[in-house]
């Protein structure tokens, strides 16, 4: 089995007589087993460089013993740079870049439930490795994806900051978050769960935007967040991550992971929040950004099988207590409940447990997959209480099978039961016991063409059965040149609280119009991704979406600014639009990430009196949005700065109550950061520090009639940019690898 490793160096000695003057110097370069052609081998001392092979081999001709300085470039990968020893005739070296990719060799399971490099994938899918959070750190994943193009962090309350992540500007209900191919953080926990999710425990973070119904539930329709964390047998023996800004926010990571024996591995992380700085810059008597105080506890298992090549069996468990308030600056913990002085306080307490199982077969191709969670939420808005416990059962059994040299089988059975309870009026307690079966074949035709077909069959209580089928192709031009295309289509349910709490955060009151049915949905996506080496390397892709909505569940906040509508659309909803992205790096140590998404966003429904059609713009959605990400490195001095931020273009907003007048539309706007970072190597430290919000913008208050909090008007809907002026940070990390 291939493994997927940071880094192999090591000098083997052949038994074999010089011949010669005997001071040719011979190496290989590889990638997840596979040999890597027409690979630059540059050394400092010679001033020149050779090239590998058809086989990856290269070779120095007439070297003198002694140190050197090799640098490593491949397509496709990440510069390398490593010290060598040449100080035997037969010195032969093996450099492997499997973890120095820039994504078209990085090995995924999201996209086919099973392990393949994304450039082998039918599927388009784009990685987050550690890299990517260090780049730019943050206190939440959540925060993190504000720079991955596409992708959008939405504020829903402007008080307590809830948030939810939008894919190529569908709501966040519309995308499926996993761990490790569970669906843990979803329902109520969506609403403040994403937030605790700790960085430190993340090995990768895998996003496929577009339908994934097949194999993760007909509620994957905008698509698939799959956070893999880390496995125990790979990871360094300790990390320590320390960071303070001068908002006096202080956020702790510590990650042990100790080898117990040659079979069984274990992994104990922490992770520490705390935010308590009141600060008040758009002077409308709240906190700009809520309060903070969160606590994140991570144990993690792992057992390989006797040959120590597969991980037969894993179990994690995860613990998360909050803190949050957000509110009037004179607000204390005697006023919660109070109609007095307005705050919102949510305390958070969940649990999570998610394993893994590789049954004995003599394939090993029977595995069950299986998590549980707790959630339990006690919060006040103003004077309204709100309090929520939901649970969720999963499995997912899973049965692997090649067949012939063409075929790649998966099918599996998938049972999910979840409890939920409230006490607002409403809302109703509800108990869902959804069972499926899915199935998909992988049908290699050739290198180059690859097609895959798949179904999936829910049971739903009170919708019966829901089938949702799924198609992809992808096809190879001249080894460098890929096309996709997917089609698939969706199902989903609502629940109200957890994907719009308005009604509790505001004043505004929820109406129901009818029994509302569940939406269903037809996505289409093509990408063409395309590697070059011009002025360097790198590689390009360009997406097309389209999604079809009928029964679209949509709350209208236009018909009457004091109320939330709900209701199915007689018409139809439309998300469609383009995305570019190019990853380039060039041969000096300079990377640069571009990405823009142009999108267009709306329903249609006939006009009750003349019957006409009536178009409108979805709310929050920006016609253009954009990400880049800088990253220059001095490799000799050990210091790397990193430029990353966003630009989004104008919004369509909430409508206001009568006499509060706000803009139709949001103004563009742009957030960036920037970093240093400094490594002492033979410390295994690093030192970084840097500045968030470069140019200070924040977006006005988003609140209405916040002088009024708990009057008729008081709405917290009109977040849509930042909220948090300009601060500075530093920070510390270090590494300790397992010997």
């Amino acid at each position: 089995m291939l493994k997927n490793i940071f880094l192999i160096l090591f000098l083997t000695v052949l038994s074999v007589n010089a011949q010669g003057d005997g001071r040719d110097f011979i190496g290989e370069v590889v990638a997840h087993g596979e040999p890597l052609a027409f690979s630059r081998i540059y050394c400092d001392q010679l001033k020149s460089g050779v090239s590998t092979d058809l086989n990856g081999i290269f070779a120095f001709k007439n070297l003198s013993f002694g140190d050197y300085d090799f640098r490593i470039s491949s397509m496709g990968f990440s510069d390398l740079e490593i010290m060598v020893k040449h100080e035997n005739p037969s010195d032969t070296l093996l450099i492997d870049l499997s973890q120095n990719d820039i994504q078209l060799n990085e090995v995924v399971v999201s996209g086919t439930m099973r392990e393949t490099m994304i450039s082998k994938s039918p599927v388009k899918i784009e990685v987050l490795n550690a890299n990517f959070f260090k780049s730019n750190p943050v206190n939440s994943v959540i925060e993190a994806l504000e720079t991955v193009n596409g992708v959008q962090e939405q504020m829903n309350c402007g008080v307590c900051a809830t948030n939810d992540i939008h894919i190529n500007g569908m709501e966040g209900p519309y995308t499926l978050v996993l761990i490790d191919g569970m669906p843990i953080v979803s329902g109520l926990s969506a609403v403040y769960g994403f937030n605790g999710i700790p960085t430190s425990l993340i090995e990768r973070v895998e996003i496929i935007k577009g339908p994934s119904s097949t194999l993760y539930g007909t509620e994957a329709v905008g698509g698939v967040i799959n956070i893999i964390t880390k496995s125990p047998e790979n990871s360094d023996l300790l990390n320590v991550d320390l960071r303070y800004t001068t908002h006096d926010e202080l956020k702790t990571e510590l990650f042990y992971a100790p080898k117990l024996n040659d079979r069984v591995y274990m992994s104990l992380s922490g992770d520490y929040y705390r935010n308590k700085y009141r600060m008040d810059y758009n002077n409308d008597g709240f906190t700009d950004i809520p309060l903070n105080n969160r606590l994140s506890v991570f144990n993690k298992w792992t057992v390989l099988s006797k040959d120590k090549e597969d991980k037969v069996f894993s179990i994690g468990a995860r613990y998360l207590f909050e803190d949050r308030f957000g509110g009037q600056l004179d607000w204390t913990n005697a006023n919660r409940g109070g109609d007095q002085v307005y705050g919102e306080s949510i305390y958070t307490q969940r649990w999570e447990v998610m394993g893994h199982y590789v049954f004995p077969t003599q394939k090993r191709n029977l595995k069950l997959d299986f998590s549980a969670n707790r959630h339990e939420q006690d919060s006040y808005y103003g004077d309204v209480n709100y309090g929520a416990t939901q649970q969720v059962l999963f499995s997912n059994l899973i049965w692997e099978n090649k067949i012939g040299k063409r075929h790649f089988l998966v099918s599996g059975l998938t049972n999910r039961w979840m409890t939920y309870e409230d006490n607002t009026p409403s809302m109703t307690d509800e108990n869902a016991y959804i069972p499926g079966v899915f199935v998909q074949d992988e049908f290699t035709w050739s290198d180059d063409f690859v097609m895959l077909g798949g179904a999936r069959l829910d049971h739903h209580q009170r919708h019966g059965f829901i089938f949702a089928p799924r198609f992809s192709i992808k096809k190879t031009f001249k080894t460098y040149t890929t096309v996709r295309a997917n089609y698939g289509n969706g199902f989903r349910q609502v629940f109200l609280f957890t994907e719009d709490h308005a009604f509790v955060s505001g004043a505004r009151d929820v109406v129901i119009l009818s029994d509302l049915l569940p939406e269903r949905s037809h996505n289409v996506t093509l990408n063409l991704n395309h590697t070059y080496t011009v002025g360097g390397y790198g590689n390009f892709d360009i997406d097309l979406f389209y999604t079809h909505f009928s029964n679209k569940i949509i709350p209208d906040f236009d018909t009457d600014p004091n109320l939330i509508i709900y209701d199915n659309l007689a018409g139809l909803g439309v998300s469609r639009g383009a995305s570019l992205a190019i990853n380039h790096k060039f041969k000096i140590p300079l990377r640069v990430k571009l990405g823009a998404t142009f999108m267009d966003v709306y329903e249609e429904e006939p006009n009750e009196l003349d019957g006409t059609i009536q178009r409108t713009d979805q709310v929050f959605a920006p016609k253009f949005s954009g990400v880049f990400g800088v990253k220059y490195q001095w490799n000799k001095l050990g210091i790397t700065i990193d430029y990353t931020g966003r630009v989004v273009g104008p919004q369509r907003l909430p409508t206001a109550p009568d006499g509060f007048e706000i803009d139709a539309y949001s103004d563009w706007f742009s957030l960036q950061h920037i970093q240093l970072t400094k490594t002492f190597k033979k410390q295994n430290i690093e030192i970084f520090g840097g500045v968030k919000n470069i140019f200070n913008y924040t977006q006005g208050s988003p609140l209405i009639d916040p002088q009024n909090p708990f009057g008729d008007s008081f709405d917290t809907a009109f977040a849509y940019g930042p909220l948090q002026v300009r601060r500075f940070f530093f920070g510390l990390r270090y590494g300790l690898k397992r010997k």
